[in-house]
């Protein structure tokens, strides 16, 4: 979906919010009191939200924020380019940020820290698709521990395989918080063609005989949910 019309349906559901409030501030002044006002609200919004609800159905509940101007786009701060080597990355200044940069890098050192740092963006890039699709949740923490504590229900296998998170490599750590913080920052997604989903040439699931197979990067196999 292009963005210029999910703005436009970003912004006029969030009119129609506005405007059906006051609408309902309106009807509570002079309707009898045998009427309920919340229902006349309700019945109104849905009939006018209801031409807009595919659309919006497919934009994550963070983009939609941010297109309707709640958040700030995260993209000021991207590189301009990407060299995927680790003299550039060791060459980005030591990265920070809250909670979605702490699961993210979390999420690329148990997955991720022993592969090359263009193999440490495309898994950051699934994890990103997946904020992204509507098939998932709409943040990086809750798609990373989706699933978690349901054995062989996890998604990433570090948050259900019974072993402690501890970092011991701070230097990997540092590593791959940069490749994090770039991946929020806005650095471009090329590598995985859309991935959602990812596994070692070591195994073989079941589901990927039925996802494409986007891209082949070091150890791992990447595929785009076929609904995404």
């Amino acid at each position: 979906m292009g963005t210029s019309i999910i703005r436009h349906l970003a912004a006029t559901a969030f009119a129609a919010v506005l405007t059906l409030c006051a609408a309902g501030v309106a009807s509570a002044q002079t309707v009898s009191t045998s009427t309920d006002p919340t229902a006349v609200f309700d019945d109104r919004l849905t009939n006018l939200l209801s031409h807009d609800h595919k659309g919006l159905r497919s934009v994550s509940s963070n983009r939609m924020r941010k297109l309707a101007g709640l958040e700030q786009e995260e993209d000021s701060n991207a590189p301009s380019e990407i060299e995927y080597t680790r003299a550039w990355l060791d060459a980005q200044p030591v990265a920070k940020g809250g909670n979605e940069w702490r699961c993210l890098a979390e999420a690329l050192y148990f997955e991720a820290r022993g592969e090359s740092v263009k193999g440490q963006f495309a898994v950051a890039e699934v994890i990103l698709n997946r904020v992204d699709s509507s098939l998932y949740p709409g943040t990086v923490c809750t798609v990373i521990n989706q699933g978690t504590g349901k054995r062989y229900q996890c998604q990433f296998t570090y948050t259900c395989d019974g072993h402690a998170e501890t970092i011991g490599e701070q230097r990997a750590f540092e590593r791959v918080g940069k490749v994090a913080r770039a991946m929020l920052d806005g650095a471009s997604r090329d590598l995985t063609s859309g991935a959602t989903h990812y596994h070692t040439t070591a195994v073989s699931p079941a589901w990927a005989k039925r996802f494409p197979r986007t891209a082949r990067i070091g150890v791992h196999y990447f595929y785009r949910h076929p609904r995404s």
